[in-house]
């Protein structure tokens, strides 16, 4: 039941104040056939231990199967003390610190956090994060355009290996505002960027170049050649990142020649559970000279007029702030919770145990790359070192593979059939340190079984 703070006194002073005699007379403006006394088809209310019951039969309806997919959302083991920290009232329930200096306990993880992105990337500046990876991507693109004025285009070259799913949310975010986003080629053997494709549009008015790392396909990308190539063509650089991968590879920092301009993508894998479809976590970072085009809050170390270390909010690029139309984004409440839940995530694995993490990541992908491609009819599709992801081309069609996998208990990955339908029969798979050889191994046996059967047939 709800805390009602009014008792029955305080309503029936209220109300004689107002002048009506009931609750319901303050709604008799309303026709009554347009009044409705119930719901059709809302079910009546179920108590606490009956919603309890019902959730839980319905999570176990679910099986508990075996996960080989990622495209951008990915299974790691989340510390029991992440959501243990982040469910205590005080943060759970914290909201966005319109009294930034009130908030001390929240700028604090603000501020942890910004420098946990900021080392990461190794770049100058983090925000407090954004909605997900695929709006921070959209919100680099329009940031691109406002820090770099040189450029009368507002070209984005963004290419065909980044998530397309990232990519169709960047068109539908800034196509009403006046940016290009200009597809560049993949490479078809490779399973990277197209070079041809980029040396076409050399001497162009480009504004910016997106650098997937690892891209779509899990293939690493010549990073410090594109960012080179960006350099020479007077474009910026917006680093498309997966975080995970950032503990054993070259930051976007020390990209090329200078580095990447922005980074982005999404923090997900940092203590962020798999919930059928969400919530998930952006973050962005950049060099200091484009600071003030970044979206979101910062905030800052300081110290009181008595010289004790506080918190502030130093930049507040909101709307509802004092920037107001001039603000760069809305970026607000809904990222403060799963940042937290970031900051102690990383928090507690430290620099050793993400590096540890991301190790793990390379062999299993590997283990099950080489498991899987030694079966008859499957084959790796791109050749090179890849990190989380790998393709794989199949003799047949995918998708009544995964379903008799699905019956199997296994989730075996993505069907690439819709987004890049020049790779034919493709699958997208992935496997993180939460998959053990087992795992792989009985992945392994179950497509055997599937290929081999279809096979009879």
């Amino acid at each position: 039941m709800p805390y009602i703070p009014h008792t029955q006194d305080d309503v029936a002073v209220m109300l004689g104040r107002i002048g009506v005699e009931s609750i319901d007379g303050l709604f008799d403006e309303i026709p009554q056939a347009l009044r409705t006394e119930s719901l059709a088809g809302v079910p009546d209310a179920l108590t606490e231990m009956e919603a309890s019951r019902l959730a839980a039969e319905r999570a176990a309806a679910d099986g508990r199967p075996l996960n080989f997919i990622g495209a951008g959302a990915y299974e790691h083991h989340i510390p029991a003390p992440v959501w243990a920290l982040v469910t205590r009232g005080e943060i759970y329930s914290a909201y966005t610190p319109y009294q930034a200096e009130a908030s001390q306990g929240t700028l604090q993880i603000m501020y942890e956090y910004q420098s946990m992105i900021a080392g990461l990337t190794a770049l100058d500046v983090s925000n407090a994060s954004l909605y997900d990876g695929a709006s921070a991507l959209a919100e680099a693109c329009l940031m691109a355009v406002r820090a770099h004025r040189r450029s009368k285009s507002a070209r984005i070259l963004l290419p065909e290996t980044v998530n397309p799913v990232w990519r169709r949310v960047a068109h539908a975010i800034t196509e009403g505002q006046g940016l290009r986003l200009e597809t560049v080629a993949c490479d078809r053997a490779t399973g990277r960027i197209d070079p041809q494709a980029l040396a076409a549009r050399a001497g162009e008015d480009i504004t910016a170049l997106v650098v997937p790392q690892p891209n779509f396909f899990g293939q690493l990308e010549d990073a410090d050649a594109l960012t080179r190539w960006a350099r020479a063509n007077g474009a910026l650089v917006i680093a498309a990142v997966n975080p995970v991968s950032l503990a054993v590879m070259k930051p976007p920092g020390e990209w090329g020649d200078g580095g990447a301009d922005i980074a982005c993508g999404d923090a997900q894998p940092f203590g962020v559970p798999l919930s059928s479809g969400g919530p998930y976590v952006g973050f962005m970072a950049c060099r200091m000279e484009h600071v003030r085009q970044l979206p979101g809050r910062i905030a800052g170390r300081t110290v009181d007029l008595e010289g004790r270390p506080g918190f502030t909010l130093t930049l507040q690029a909101r709307e509802q702030h004092i920037r107001r139309a001039k603000a760069t984004s809305n970026i607000c409440t809904n990222q403060g919770l799963l940042m937290t839940a970031a900051t102690i995530h990383l928090a507690l694995l430290g620099p050793a145990g993400l590096e540890r993490v991301a190790r793990a990541c390379i062999a299993r992908t590997g283990e099950l790359v080489a498991a899987l491609t030694h079966l008859p009819g499957v084959r790796a599709a791109f050749p090179g070192p890849r990190f989380h992801e790998a393709v794989l081309r199949l003799d047949r069609p995918v998708a009544p593979v995964l379903e008799s996998l699905a019956a199997e208990g296994i989730i075996g990955g993505l069907d690439l059939a819709r987004d890049f339908p020049w790779l034919g029969d493709a699958l997208l798979v992935c496997a993180t340190e939460t998959r053990t050889p087992a795992d792989v191994e009985a992945y392994a046996r179950a497509l055997g079984r599937v290929l081999g059967r279809a096979a009879a047939a």
